[in-house]
């Protein structure tokens, strides 16, 4: 499997957590389907797009949930124990190394975000630390929810996330990689937790075949072609 990242159409602009607003109807649709590992039976319909231009690359989330809770309050928070998205971004193709970046953001905009090793560079025990927290900011985010969801609605509700990363950070963090073009393959893979909601839950787009809950698997990662 892989997913085609298509040039914007029009202008980025701010991000405004707006599925239907342009360019996003030009991207590509993408539906996390895999459900892996026994869960609560929660399991949300959720839906990405990415497009990028000469400065960004543009991500946007749509979920149509249920049990939706947001209480992490900080840039490093542990965002995956609330209703919570994930985007782990390599900008290398396939075959070479896995080093990534783990956008994670929870309903109401947090964000956790490290530059992670490849499983060969990390060692056991070797931690993987947060950004910079001022270069985490160069990352707008835009959020349908509040900030902070507590309590929990367990109504049906649709939610969307949208984020904007500068090539900027990239280069910061992984040095000497060229900005993506047309024909550049990058890897990743796109996910949905709730692990500390009333209905914990751990989807996948691409396949995880591992026997717990993890994330954190870039030999499971595809690629991802920019047009």
């Amino acid at each position: 499997m892989e997913y085609t990242i298509r040039r914007a159409d029009s202008p980025l602009g701010q991000p405004a957590a707006d599925w239907d607003r342009p360019p996003w109807p030009s991207a590509d649709v993408l539906e996390l389907g895999c459900w892996p590992w026994e869960d609560s039976g929660h399991r949300p319909p959720t839906s990405a797009r990415v497009l990028y231009d000469d400065g960004f690359l543009a991500v946007i989330f749509r979920v149509e949930d249920r049990y939706v809770r947001a209480v992490a309050e900080r840039f490093g928070d542990p965002v995956s124990e609330d209703s919570c998205v994930e985007f782990f971004l390599s900008p290398f193709p396939m075959g070479e190394t896995d080093a990534y970046f783990n956008f994670e953001v929870n309903c109401g905009g947090v964000l956790l975000l490290r530059r992670c090793s490849s499983t060969t560079e990390r060692g056991w025990g070797r931690p993987n630390p947060l950004l910079a927290e001022e270069d985490a900011r160069l990352m707008p985010i835009a959020h349908s929810l509040p900030e902070r969801v507590e309590p929990e609605i367990a109504a049906p509700t649709t939610w969307t996330v949208e984020y904007h990363v500068p090539f900027e950070l990239f280069g910061r963090y992984f040095v000497d990689r060229p900005r993506p073009r047309a024909g550049t393959e990058w890897k990743g893979n796109f996910y949905k937790c709730g692990g500390k909601t009333s209905h914990p839950h751990w989807g996948t787009w691409a396949p995880v075949e591992l026997a717990e809950p993890s994330f954190h698997e870039p030999a499971f990662f595809q690629p991802l072609r920019f047009a």
